[in-house]
């Protein structure tokens, strides 16, 4: 599946995390290009401070086949990572990471920290960004817009 389709899917994803409130982050993870898991943020609705779209799409994604290490899956997710779920990566052994929209006050993979590509860390994670980030950041500014 090709970046710019699976990011369609995330995108779906983050759709359904402002039906219920929260902020409209989306992730999908493929593995040999099948989509395993798909979820969106989920803090608002579960009141769980770490269930971010990425967190809950890796734990889905590991029990899909049936361990830890996510060295063959792509991550891809609307929103650049903050330090939580880019240390989860380094954690899960992810083999790569997609996203979209670039955070610039807490992005955690090349924008403000580097936590997936540091080398004080035992894995790198390989990433791949803007992909549709104009599209991914008009539905986070859209959602914002509408609170104020």
């Amino acid at each position: 599946m090709e970046p710019d389709v699976a990011m369609q899917l995330a995108l779906d994803e983050a759709r359904a995390a402002a039906e219920h409130g929260d902020v409209p982050v989306g992730a999908v993870v493929l593995l040999n290009g099948v989509v395993i898991a798909a979820r969106h943020n989920e803090r608002e609705l579960t009141g769980d401070p770490t269930a971010h779209a990425e967190i809950l799409a890796m734990r889905d994604a590991a029990a899909h086949i049936g361990h830890w290490r996510l060295l063959d899956c792509t991550l891809v997710v609307t929103l650049e990572p903050c330090t939580m779920c880019a240390g989860a990566m380094v954690n899960a052994r992810l083999g790569h990471l997609v996203y979209g929209a670039t955070d610039p006050k807490a992005g955690a993979s090349g924008s403000v920290f580097d936590i997936t590509n540091t080398t004080e860390l035992n894995h790198r994670v390989p990433v791949e960004s803007g992909i549709l980030a104009d599209e991914c950041g008009r539905i986070l500014k859209e959602f914002f817009a509408a609170r104020r």
